[in-house]
C-alpha cells in the first residue's frame, strides 16, 4: 500500500474527509472529487505506472473492461501518460460515461448485456492484439492504488472504528480491509440484486450471481474478485444488503442535504446507514466512502 501511496503521489487528489454534521454522525470520505469522479482512478494510476516501469506496456497501450467508471478511469490516466487505451463496455453502459471515455481519447467498443461479457471480450483482445490487461477491480496494482484511499481516511482521523464501503467487483473493499486490517472494522455494502460478497461469504466460495438493479452499472459484477475474497476471508467485514429503494432514498439525501451528486452505486454505502440496516453503537466514530460521481444530474430529484 505504502508503495502504490509513493507511486501514485502527485498524480491524484488527496480527497477530503468531511466531518460529523449536527444531522448526521458520520464521516464523509468525498471521493466523488477524485479525478474522473471515482475512487478508480488510484488503481488505474498504480497499475499503468507500474507497468510502464517494467516496460510492460507497448504501442497496443491497455484495454480494460468496464460497466463505466473503470473505464473512465484508465482512459483518463492513458491520455494522461501519453498510452493508447481500449474500453469495452456493455451495452447497458450509461450513455453519460461512454461520452467521457470517448473525450479522453481511447477507443470505445460494446459488448454483451452485462460487464461480464465485456470482460471477455477484453481478454480476447489483449491476448490477440497484445494490449496490457487492466482489471477493473480484481488485480492487485488495481487494489493496493484503491487501498490508498483507506490509508487517507486512517491518517485524517485515527480515531476511526468503522469504515462503510460499496461492494461490487470488491476492488475497493478489498484495498480497504488491507489497509484498515487490525486498525478498523470494515462494514461491506452490497444492493441486494448483486450481492457477490455476501453470495460468497455464505458459499464459502466465490460464485456467480445474477445482476439488475439501480446500481448495476458500478456494482454490477457478477461474482466477487480473489482479492476481495480474501480479504473477507482474512477479517470477515459487516455483510449489509440494501434494497433499490434504500439506496434511492440515500442518494437523494446525499444531494439534498450534502449538494453531493452521488452515482447510485456510491450512495449504498451510505443506505446502510440511512436504512438503519447498520445501526452504528453509541459512540462508534463511523466513515462513510462515497466513491463516485459520475451520473446523469437529471436524475437527482429520483427520491425526493
Amino acid at each position: 500500500m505504502l508503495v502504490a501511496a509513493r507511486r501514485i503521489e502527485g498524480h491524484v487528489r488527496r480527497t477530503p474527509l468531511l466531518p460529523p454534521s449536527d444531522r448526521d454522525a458520520v464521516w464523509l470520505k468525498c471521493e466523488f472529487l477524485q479525478h474522473c469522479g471515482v475512487f478508480k482512478t488510484r488503481g488505474a494510476f498504480n497499475r499503468q505506472l507500474a507497468a510502464l516501469e517494467t516496460g510492460e506496456i507497448g504501442d497496443a497501450g491497455i484495454v480494460v473492461a468496464s460497466g463505466g467508471n473503470a473505464g473512465l478511469a484508465q482512459a483518463f490516466v492513458a491520455r494522461e501518460l501519453g498510452i493508447r487505451a481500449t474500453v469495452f463496455v456493455p451495452e447497458s453502459a450509461p450513455e453519460v460515461k461512454v461520452a467521457r471515455i470517448r473525450s479522453y481519447g481511447a477507443e470505445v467498443r460494446r459488448a454483451g448485456t452485462e460487464y461480464a461479457e465485456a470482460y471477455q471480450a477484453a481478454v480476447d483482445f489483449a491476448e490477440e492484439g497484445g494490449s496490457v490487461f487492466a482489471h477493473a477491480y480484481d488485480q492487485f496494482d488495481v487494489v493496493a492504488g484503491a487501498g490508498t484511499l483507506g490509508e487517507e481516511i486512517l491518517a485524517d482521523e485515527p480515531s476511526i472504528d468503522t469504515i462503510v464501503v460499496a461492494v461490487g467487483g470488491g476492488g475497493l473493499y478489498a484495498g480497504i480491509a488491507a489497509a484498515a486490517l487490525g486498525r478498523a472494522r470494515i462494514v461491506a455494502v452490497e444492493p441486494q440484486s448483486c450481492p457477490t460478497l455476501n453470495a460468497a461469504m455464505a458459499a464459502g466460495e466465490p460464485v456467480d450471481v445474477a445482476v439488475s438493479g439501480v446500481a448495476a452499472d458500478s456494482l454490477g459484477a457478477r461474482r466477487i474478485g480473489k482479492f476481495a475474497f480474501a480479504a473477507q476471508a482474512a477479517e470477515a467485514p459487516v455483510s449489509v444488503l440494501v434494497t433499490d429503494e434504500e439506496i434511492i432514498d440515500a442518494r437523494a439525501r446525499l444531494w439534498s442535504e450534502y449538494r453531493t451528486a452521488s452515482e447510485f452505486g456510491a450512495a449504498a454505502a451510505y443506505a446502510a446507514l440511512t436504512s438503519g440496516r447498520y445501526a452504528p453503537a453509541d459512540g462508534e466514530r463511523v466513515a462513510v466512502v462515497v466513491c463516485g460521481a459520475n451520473t446523469d444530474p437529471a436524475t437527482l430529484a429520483l427520491g425526493g
